[in-house]
């Protein structure tokens, strides 16, 4: 049933953009899509969505894809946008999946809309970088990435949303590939079919130029405004240890903040080697998380303070 080019009107006049994979009907799971990327990454998941039982639910973020930007987002602000989609798709609850850099915003719904989710999956997912220390452990060019955003943010613009995004949209699995990513990643990015999906989904997410990378950077380079400790549901966490992309240690760091965390850390993975090939387990360990309580719908209630 993929549907790759769907949009919601929200209720700011904001355009949504979302894709939908796997099965109609089934059990809900909202794909976070990872930076950058788009709604397409989630197509990676049709199989064993599809194998499973589960409807996929894959919006874009603010300023990619189809979705308009919202400038000065905070992480805070994305629930609400999940909150009207799964609204307007009639899902009560549902559960969420963070790939990567969509990890913060798995995150966000775990701590401002905890009675509308089942569970809560991060795959890969990026820590809070501003924590002191933590950003040292990322590569060179992830870090210089976010510190420009963070710090020269005009600067930041002009190197994203000119040079690179052109360059992105021409050749983007090649930018992957020159990032020395671990031995596990290399034989899944060279498949036809991984490649294609991951190529189209980035190109898709330079679809309206650069500013909406340039402006998720500097988010999630900065605090994050969220108190993991707060979290209520089910958290499942996995993360290649050989993963060079999103290093082992912020996986481990989120697992010893946010309360009763389910780990599984995986000796020889990568980062795109983990979800390619265990994302029938990940979907699986979702969907059998859900708690069945029933309760009110649309809440937004808990508390919001500094990661």
């Amino acid at each position: 049933m993929p549907n790759h080019d769907r949009k919601l009107r929200l209720a700011d006049g904001r355009i949504l953009g979302y894709a939908e994979f796997g099965t109609a009907g089934g059990k809900p799971v909202f794909y976070f899509h990872g930076l950058p990327a788009s709604r397409i990454e989630a197509r990676l998941t049709h199989t064993a969505a599809c194998r499973l039982g589960i409807r996929i639910v894959a919006p874009d973020r603010p300023g990619f894809g189809l979705s308009d930007r919202l400038p000065g987002r905070r992480l805070a602000d994305w629930p609400e946008d999940v909150a009207q989609l799964a609204d307007a798709l009639g899902l009560n609850r549902f559960a969420v999946l963070g790939v990567s850099g969509g990890g913060p915003y798995a995150i966000a719904c775990a701590c401002l809309m905890p009675k509308r989710l089942t569970a809560i999956g991060l795959v890969g997912a990026l820590g809070p970088i501003a924590v002191p220390g933590l950003d040292r452990i990322m590569k060179w060019p992830a870090r210089f990435s976010f510190h420009l955003a963070r710090d020269r943010p005009r600067l930041a613009e002009l190197l994203y949303a000119g040079l690179a995004a052109r360059l992105l949209r021409r050749r983007p699995l090649l930018a992957l590939l020159l990032l020395q990513v671990a031995e596990p990643d290399r034989p899944v990015l060279q498949c036809d079919r991984v490649r294609r999906i991951l190529q189209a989904s980035i190109q898709e997410a330079f679809r309206h130029g650069g500013k909406g990378a340039v402006e998720e950077l500097k988010l999630l380079a900065s605090g994050w405004g969220l108190a993991l400790q707060w979290i209520s549901r089910p958290v499942h966490l996995w993360h290649g240890e050989k993963d060079r992309t999103v290093p082992v240690i912020l996986g481990r760091h989120l697992a010893a903040a946010i309360p009763h965390c389910q780990t599984r850390f995986f000796p020889d993975e990568g980062h795109f080697s983990l979800p390619v090939k265990h994302m029938e387990e990940i979907l699986q360990t979702l969907v059998a998380a859900d708690p069945k309580r029933q309760e009110t719908v649309g809440d937004l209630s808990a508390p919001v303070r500094s990661s």
